[in-house]
């Protein structure tokens, strides 16, 4: 399930993430990759701020739906 689902406060694994290329390598220069642990800080009308590593990194909707957990 994408990581929109989650809920604010949980801490899911990254199972996998969708796109090409290019939008998987950005991804992974924020720090999102598969086995990672990411905490859901909040959600505003779908997009989010996750907690990865030691950074906060906001994400629109579309974008937070590449990523599985």
């Amino acid at each position: 399930m994408p990581i929109t689902l989650a809920n604010k406060g949980d801490t899911v694994v990254i199972r996998k993430i969708t796109g090409d290329d290019k939008i998987r390598q950005h991804l992974a220069e924020l720090g999102f990759v598969v086995e990672s642990r990411v905490t859901v800080v909040n959600e505003i009308k779908g997009n989010l701020i996750v907690q990865v590593k030691d950074g906060r990194i906001a994400l629109d909707r579309s974008m937070a739906n590449r990523i599985m957990i």
